[in-house]
């Protein structure tokens, strides 16, 4: 699903500028695959952490949010989009996403309803207020800081409300894990259907897209590593998780040294 709608203003922003250079990657197939295994990471590798290794929900939302805020740091700092530090930081805001939404529930005892119903109400004011101060939601004109910063805080928010929406229905609703994974993934063909035959903005189909993968990551997440008397394939949390990260690795290792996912210096490409 290609976010290539560019307007006008950002254009104008090329030409005067044709120094920049974008901060996060080309929206390819590669830019997808990481981002599901990236997801599904940020929901079993936040359950190991917190019942594995016993650090509990806090113990583990202090760790994660230090091991975000060191990379978000990184991120920031380099010049243009390295596949490395973004796609490290999307794999710890994926888990800190994950666990804003567990913290909610479980220490202050919101609904999944309430928790997801929050997290839409916020997200689509991030995206109200990105947009009136920077005239554009495309991900190709991310290259100065404050649209990178409104950039993160909508993936943050995307993550935790993508977390709520896919225990909802797998849990709450009761659904189940597989057949989750299975709505959510016909909701994203949807989407893609809807850009190609429609005449929906490519940026709002992508960022529909970008949020749905959350739940869909979450439920095929918890479908491999649960027990199978939950519904699960009983993988169990370090399996999985050791699985995606080997997955996650190997393909940004891969676009590190092809380069096949930059934008480079013309951010309307």
């Amino acid at each position: 699903m290609n976010e290539t709608a560019v307007p006008t203003s950002v254009q104008r922003i090329t030409e005067r500028r044709p120094d920049l250079w974008s901060k996060v990657p080309e929206v390819t197939a590669f830019f997808w695959i990481i981002k599901v295994l990236a997801t599904t990471v940020g929901e079993t590798a936040a359950d190991y952490l917190n019942s594995n290794l016993h650090l509990g929900l806090t113990g583990t939302t202090l760790v994660m949010s230090l091991f975000l805020i060191a990379a978000l740091i990184a991120q920031f700092r380099t010049r243009k989009y390295v596949p490395g530090v973004y796609w490290l930081a999307i794999v710890f805001i994926s888990v800190v996403g994950t666990l804003i939404t567990d913290n909610l529930t479980d220490h202050f005892g919101l609904s999944l309803w309430v928790s997801s119903g929050l997290f839409t109400v916020t997200l689509a004011a991030t995206f109200f207020t990105w947009y009136r101060r920077e005239g554009t939601l495309s991900i190709h004109s991310i290259d100065t800081p404050r649209r990178e910063a409104f950039y993160w805080l909508t993936i943050l928010f995307t993550f935790a409300l993508g977390t709520a929406a896919g225990d909802l229905m797998a849990e709450q609703l009761s659904l189940g894990y597989l057949p989750s994974a299975f709505i959510f993934a016909a909701m994203i063909g949807g989407v893609a259907l809807i850009q190609r035959v429609g005449r929906l903005s490519s940026v709002l189909t992508f960022w529909l897209a970008y949020i749905l993968t959350r739940p869909l990551g979450a439920s095929i997440g918890d479908f491999l590593s649960q027990a199978r008397s939950d519904g699960g394939l009983g993988l169990g949390t370090t399996t999985t998780s050791l699985i995606f990260l080997v997955g996650i690795v190997a393909l940004t290792a891969y676009l590190t040294v092809t380069r096949a996912d930059q934008i480079g210096r013309d951010v309307t490409n």
